[in-house]
């Protein structure tokens, strides 16, 4: 395992965003855990939502006065390929098992514990199936917290992987899942937990844009700014459809020829499916000029992302299957009108009719991007109401507030006990 190095960020920048009842409640909590070590654990330390969070929320905790770490696993394609099966059939996708993807999983879980000493951390915070069974494996002080945070939707998980996993995540002291829907097995998991994942309001993804500027960087990737631009802003994965997304802009295109589509997305290093899925969006898009298709290869980073949501008239999350989808709170707290698949955490964002649209099918998706297109009063009353839904629930400073009450549960149970 490797330990990340994050930049540094300033607990006081935010205190104009946060309400005064979640600063009172971070200070409280914060000063209540004093002294005690945290340990987050991921697959990457770039490319996906995971990650993105945790580069705010580590160093955003240790401005509070937290003393929190976070490691990343280190594996190379043979064991990103079967936990990228793991991923997909948690997720409802059929297939079998094997027992060479078996020993593969627990080859490199065990390597990776094989790596450090004794953990001297009171809570160990595990993102996702990659590092599940590190609690097989790694020695952790006595009395330790084990949390298993999960990200994807497994409300209908693949039996046969979802069982050999529960060998594991039953160990855990707590269990972290988006929604409640997503949860199997409710009464045999022990402290379930419900935290939306969230967005950094002060990150170079998320932090104010000036309109000018957002339209000189995207005119640098072939984008005229003076015609209706459709985006959707995810990785190149089956479960987020982009090969749909571009269905709905032909459709579109057919009633409003001047629509445009950007199809924007970081290719993750523990995802060896997404190249193979980036080919099949290019051949879907065809030699039509007015489809761009651009990942983090061809110069997008935080900014040009931030710059494509602030711009576009439309953002769609047009996924089949979504843990939570980051990139909908992102482009809320922009002022943009998101249209999102009406799937997991989606559903939980967008607030279909008030702050976006929830969508079944290709064609209602279709249908809602051209009224939105021709009614920009809807718009903007669907940014205001979007904007403060974010404020209120998916921010950073939400997200480590309930990740405090959760350690502090785990420290003081008798505390909870006749909560």
């Amino acid at each position: 395992m490797e330990l990340v190095k994050t930049d540094l960020k300033s607990y006081q920048d935010y205190q104009e965003i946060i309400d005064t009842n979640t600063k009172a409640q971070l200070d409280y909590f914060a000063n209540k855990l004093q002294g005690k070590k945290i340990a987050m654990v991921n697959a990457t330390s770039f490319g996906g939502g995971v990650a993105e969070i945790l580069h705010s929320f580590v160093p955003l905790a240790r401005d509070m006065g937290l003393n929190i770490d976070w490691w990343v696993i280190k594996g190379t394609d043979e064991f990103y390929n079967v936990t990228k099966s793991f991923h997909n059939c948690l997720q409802g996708e059929e297939g079998q098992l094997s027992a060479e993807a078996k020993e593969i999983y627990l080859k490199y879980n065990q390597m990776n514990a094989a790596r450090v000493d004794e953990w001297n951390y009171d809570f160990i915070v595990i993102h996702d199936p990659q590092p599940a069974a590190l609690i097989e494996y790694l020695k952790a002080k006595e009395g330790a917290k084990w949390i298993w945070r999960c990200h994807i939707d497994t409300s209908t998980p693949n039996p046969e992987y979802w069982n050999f996993l529960y060998q594991y995540i039953k160990q855990y002291d707590a269990c972290v899942f988006t929604m409640e829907e997503f949860v199997k097995e409710h009464e045999l998991l022990r402290n379930l937990t419900f935290i939306t994942p969230s967005i950094d309001p002060l990150s170079p993804k998320n932090i104010k844009l000036e309109e000018e500027e957002a339209q000189r960087i995207i005119v640098r990737f072939g984008v005229d700014i003076h015609r209706p631009l459709i985006s959707q802003i995810s990785r190149f994965d089956p479960w987020k459809d982009p090969l749909g997304v571009i269905d709905v802009y032909k459709i579109v295109k057919k009633e409003l020829p001047s629509v445009q589509l950007t199809l924007v997305g970081s290719m993750a290093s523990d995802d060896p499916e997404g190249w193979d899925y980036l080919y099949r969006t290019l051949r879907r898009a065809g030699e039509d000029y007015d489809i761009k298709v651009i990942t983090n290869f061809n110069g997008v980073s935080n900014k040009e992302v931030n710059a494509f949501q602030t711009v576009s008239d439309v953002l769609l999350q047009k996924s089949i299957r979504e843990g939570f989808g980051l990139t909908v709170s992102e482009g809320l707290w922009k002022g943009t009108p998101v249209i999102g698949g009406n799937v997991g955490g989606i559903k939980y964002q967008i607030k279909d009719g008030v702050t976006g649209y929830l969508v079944e099918t290709v064609e209602e998706c279709a249908e809602k991007v051209l009224r939105l297109l021709r009614n920009p009063n809807l718009a903007q009353e669907m940014m205001e109401a979007g904007q403060e839904r974010v404020r209120r629930h998916f921010l950073i400073t939400t997200n480590i507030l309930n990740y405090l009450k959760l350690f502090d549960k785990l420290e003081n149970p008798d505390e909870y006990q006749y909560h």
